[in-house]
């Protein structure tokens, strides 16, 4: 089987070195550029299977290279970058970014992270050639929830959650970016009138799904509180 090329884009030729020797250690091909012109140059003439991409940079900087490269290809593509705005993460991911990872990255969820969405791209893209989705899978970044057979995959291993979890989950998933208050998580999963002592019940639930969602339970990039309203989920890549 012919490994799988990945194109390493930082204008800091050390943390592109590092990267790609990382990467080959498992298994992959790598390609080098240190700008987002020389990026689409190599993306012209490759057949490139996954893009980690940093965001500044000279002459074209990530977030312009993403937005053309889009124009093309729904190849996956991981922004690496040491900036850690909020607004940075939700453009990129607006633009088409799959997900992101930031400075200093940790190898082993770098690995995770990559081997995760090549996976992914491979089930349901087909490489160049897209298949249709699945209508009953809900694709979120690193989750997938297949509501025909009842199950929530993070970075592609089963989890197992209780079926209130699972409705909970499936409730947030399928309205991503919509603030749930909960009262209204309450009536939509238990079919009951919410009271007073509901918004303890539902924070229970909520810790629960983290923990076996998440990463880092204490730093969720999925499942997120707005505070004073409620919980919503936070949208990365294409969600169905």
């Amino acid at each position: 089987m012919e490994a799988e090329k990945i194109l390493v884009v930082d204008d800091n030729k050390e943390i592109v070195y590092s990267i790609s020797e990382l990467l080959k250690y498992e298994g992959y091909e790598t390609l080098k550029a240190y700008d987002g012109m020389e990026a689409l140059d190599i993306m012209e003439r490759e057949n490139v299977d996954l893009i980690l991409l940093d965001v500044m940079m000279p002459r074209l900087n990530g977030l312009s290279a993403l937005m053309k490269l889009r124009e093309k290809s729904r190849i996956p593509v991981i922004i690496l970058s040491a900036k850690t705005e909020e607004s940075d993460k939700v453009s990129g991911l607006t633009l088409g970014a799959d997900d992101y990872i930031e400075k200093p990255y940790n190898p082993a969820e770098l690995i995770a992270r990559v081997k995760a969405h090549l996976r992914r791209y491979r089930a349901w893209s087909g490489g160049e050639t897209e298949k249709k989705k699945d209508p009953d899978q809900v694709v979120n970044g690193g989750l997938v929830l297949d509501k025909k057979q009842r199950v929530i995959f993070v970075e592609g291993e089963e989890v197992h959650l209780t079926a209130t979890e699972y409705k909970i989950l499936e409730l947030l998933m399928t309205h991503p970016g919509q603030v749930f208050p909960a009262e209204q998580i309450y009536e939509n999963v238990w079919q009951e009138t919410a009271d007073y002592a509901v918004e303890n019940t539902v924070m229970v639930h909520i810790r629960h799904i983290r923990e076996k969602v998440e990463i880092d339970a204490k730093k969720p990039r999925y499942v997120k509180v707005v505070w004073g309203i409620g919980y919503k989920m936070e949208k990365y890549g294409k969600s169905n």
